[in-house]
């Protein structure tokens, strides 16, 4: 039996949320869902970004779906993003961003990587402090424990995808303790399993670089949480953009699927939100945590080939419901 969480959250992650789980009702008929609420419209109302049910029904169901979070770019007393929340407080420890060449949307064809990303420490830690006045310190936290979660999990995704290249991404020359160990536990746990003839590794620079350069050249990354942050939005660019985007917050026995995009206040009941980020989220709930390999190739192929079939993926106002339509119709 599947079941799912689902927290439509903020803007339109209310619009693109229902249409994913329509989808993915189509391909599990036996799924069971149930709504709960996060974001900062629900702290607005309830005083708290994630209201302690919403971990509960986390953790009972072990999966979830969530849309969109909007947060504010300026301190309010008593606010914590709702993702962050939820990645530490439901200890996933991963996050995995696929990025490939769709039809119509990529500008390059070949490419087709993952970028593995520690999820819940380093400078997202949360560890800030005003030393002085005009002096602000942000404390980056590397721990082996989180390494060394993140080097199994890499294991794992490497053999799934029989990758041919492990590429760890790192600022060691500048970082040598943090940088230093994160690179060393993964080299560790990567060598160990036998993989040392496909590992590499780059500074985060480089990295930027050739993303840009030669995308098409890289297979698995491996790197911490803020280089993780950054290099996939980046990399993004090759499979339609940020908006787009799909990703999986993923722990032991848990995991959390989350399109990349915003809230996109702007565009909110306009019908022009795109769900693919979260339609191929929930592809990869169906890949990595429910373990249903097929389904998961069954719904990234109906999105292929309702976009070979349409050319492109932005309807305007009626891009929300067509994207939807067309991809259950070539399901």
């Amino acid at each position: 039996m599947h079941r799912l969480v689902v927290i439509p959250g903020d803007g339109i992650g209310r619009e693109v949320v229902p249409v994913a789980v329509e989808i993915l009702e189509a391909l599990l008929p036996g799924l069971q869902t149930r709504e709960a609420d996060a974001g900062w419209d629900c702290f607005q109302r309830q005083g708290c970004a994630v209201p302690e049910a919403t971990f509960d029904a986390l953790r009972e169901c072990g999966a979830g779906l969530f849309g969109a979070v909007s947060s504010p770019s300026h301190r309010v007393p008593g606010y914590r993003s709702a993702i962050l929340q939820l990645r530490q407080g439901l200890r996933l420890g991963t996050s995995l961003r696929p990025v490939r060449s769709w039809p119509s949307l990529s500008s390059r064809p070949g490419v087709d990587l993952i970028i593995l990303r520690e999820n819940s420490e380093g400078l997202y830690s949360g560890r800030e402090h005003l030393e002085a006045e005009g002096v602000a310190i942000a404390e980056r936290v590397v721990t082996r424990e989180a390494c060394l979660a993140l080097a199994h999990r890499a294991q794992d995704v490497a053999k799934a995808r029989h990758a041919r290249r492990i590429t760890l991404v790192h600022k060691a020359n500048v970082l040598p303790l943090t940088c230093g160990l994160f690179r060393d536990t993964c080299r560790e746990v990567l060598e160990g399993e036998g993989w040392a003839s496909e590992l590499d590794e780059r500074l985060v620079d480089v990295a930027a670089l050739q993303l840009v350069e030669q995308p098409e050249a890289f297979d698995l990354i491996v790197t911490t949480n803020l280089f993780g942050d950054i290099l996939p939005d980046l990399a993004c660019h090759w499979s339609g953009g940020l908006g787009l985007a799909p990703s999986l917050n993923w722990g032991e026995g848990i995991a959390l699927a989350e399109p990349v995009h915003g809230s996109a206040p702007d565009i909110v009941g306009s019908g022009r939100a795109n769900p693919l980020g979260a339609i191929l989220s929930t592809a990869l709930l169906l890949r990595y945590h429910w373990q249903e390999p097929v389904l998961a190739q069954r719904l990234e192929g109906a999105v292929e080939s309702f976009l070979w079939e349409e050319g492109r993926a932005d309807f305007g106002f009626e891009t929300t419901r067509v994207v939807g339509q067309g991809i259950l119709a070539a399901l």
